[in-house]
């Protein structure tokens, strides 16, 4: 198997990088003209959805401002004409994705794929080629913030980290792919750097790590601060170096929690799939866009900009780098405030703040008594991938009762509701709970907030709900 990588390209990214941090925004501005105005023009040739949605337009003639923002429905509405490679389907990708043993395998010998959640009611499919994931591994190795200066200069390959990755392994998800990769590209570091589903009962979760004894715990706030827990009744007997977080917003209160329970330094990073390295966090624990190549706009209800210092309703992303799959003004939904000042790092790239994915972890009752927590993203993903549903809302009642609210109706909703009944049933027997309750209601309206977005898993009724 022939790993998706370009060694040329990321060894003139990386020495690209090593200058840009510093970039006046003057400077910045012009590499992100120079990078928009090539991927329009290949764009506009090559992508027959792109060439009617920008109809008119004219690289270098035209501010990026002045595009029509477009969203992943569209797109995916539109998939064989908007990839700029003929070879690439979504039949054909769907059927790819579907199979587990081929996550992370090279699709056609030369493109990484993955699979998104449905967080905006609609499931995304993206293609990565050589090219883009040059300047992703390069953003990646340049720019993530060492906690420990001098063990990376004496280490750099962190070949004496143990590293496990808690998180969805269950499908072609972007982290688990990147990590799948990794293995491909260094078969040394297999021993060194595994994964761990969060879909497994917290005790066998528990077990497997404190068999392998990470160094670096990579995993989502909830995924940790549940290990907090686990750590705080002694059953943990390893303590690592540092944690890494991403996929959820990480609030001071679950940092200070975390770097409390474990003695160590926290560094989070924001991304997607759409542009995996979207920000880094420094040492001053700020956040930085990766802004020379991915652009972020945040933007109002009405799609207008939002000044610096206010928190958008939504944001607007164009990736730089993938020219394959192009997101030119991309509604990527988050919300995110733009600082105006400068960090006191010294590093000029964009700070920001992100409210990102808010999901609730529910805490309900195990067989024998004890409380058991549910990880949002474990049951997102058994929603998702084994009863095939997007849109939900799911809420804890009481500690042995969920409602869980769908918005289909008659008999798609009926097939819909014993999809998601088996599959919840299936897997809070594996999680080892209490006999469930669960309740479900057919016809509901969604609650979204200002993005568009859904807190689709909460942990307590909210009055009116």
């Amino acid at each position: 198997m022939t790993p998706v990588i370009d060694l040329l390209r990321f060894s003139a990214v990386s020495m690209d990088l090593l200058a840009s941090a510093r970039l006046s925004p003057q400077a910045l501005a012009a590499r992100q003209r120079d990078r928009l105005n090539q991927l329009l023009a290949s764009t506009l040739r090559e992508s027959r959805f792109y060439r009617e949605h920008l109809r008119g337009s004219t690289p270098g003639a035209v501010s990026l401002s002045g595009l029509p923002p477009v969203t992943r429905q569209a797109l995916m509405d539109r998939f064989d004409d908007w990839v700029t490679d003929p070879a690439l389907t979504l039949a054909a990708l769907r059927a790819f994705t579907s199979d587990p043993h081929r996550i992370g395998e090279p699709y056609l010998g030369k493109y990484l794929v993955w699979e998104s959640s449905g967080t905006s009611h609609q499931p995304g499919i993206f293609v990565q080629d050589s090219r883009a994931m040059a300047v992703y591994d390069a953003l990646d190795a340049q720019r993530r913030s060492a906690p420990r200066p001098m063990q990376r200069w004496l280490d750099p390959m962190m070949l004496a980290e143990r590293i496990a990755f808690v998180g969805a392994t269950s499908g072609h998800f972007a982290s688990y792919v990147t990590m799948q990769r990794l293995h491909e590209l260094y078969p040394w570091l297999v021993p060194s750097v595994r994964c761990f589903s969060i879909l497994q009962p917290t005790r066998a979760l528990v077990a497997e790590l404190n068999e392998f004894k990470p160094s670096v715990l990579a995993t989502y706030p909830t995924a940790a601060m549940m290990l907090v827990d686990q750590a705080q009744c002694a059953a943990l007997n390893f303590v690592p170096s540092e944690v890494w977080t991403g996929g959820e917003t990480l609030s001071a209160t679950a940092r200070r929690s975390i770097e409390a329970a474990f003695g160590c330094t926290v560094r989070n990073s924001y991304g997607a799939s759409e542009f995996m390295p979207i920000a880094w966090e420094c040492r001053q624990g700020q956040l930085h866009v990766n802004a020379d190549w991915v652009i972020l706009e945040p933007v109002d209800e009405q799609g207008q900009p939002v000044p610096a210092g206010q928190c958008s309703c939504s944001t607007l992303l164009t990736n730089l780098a993938n020219f394959v799959q192009p997101l030119i003004r991309y509604e990527l939904g988050d919300q995110i405030t733009l600082h105006p000042e400068r960090c006191e790092c010294g590093c000029t790239l964009p700070v920001i703040e992100v409210k990102g994915r808010q999901d609730d972890s529910l805490v309900m009752t195990g067989r024998r008594g004890a409380a058991v927590t549910l990880l949002p993203l474990a049951l997102t993903t058994v929603l998702e991938d084994q009863a095939a549903v997007f849109d939900f809302h799911l809420l804890r009642r009481d500690a042995h009762t969920l409602e869980l609210r769908l918005p289909q109706q008659g008999p798609p909703g009926e097939a819909a509701a014993d999809r998601c009944r088996s599959a919840l049933q299936q897997f809070a027997a594996s999680q080892e709970l209490a006999p469930l309750t669960l309740l479900i209601k057919l016809g509901q309206i969604m609650p979204r907030g200002r993005s568009g977005k859904v807190q689709r898993i909460v942990a307590q009724a909210v009055a009116g709900l």
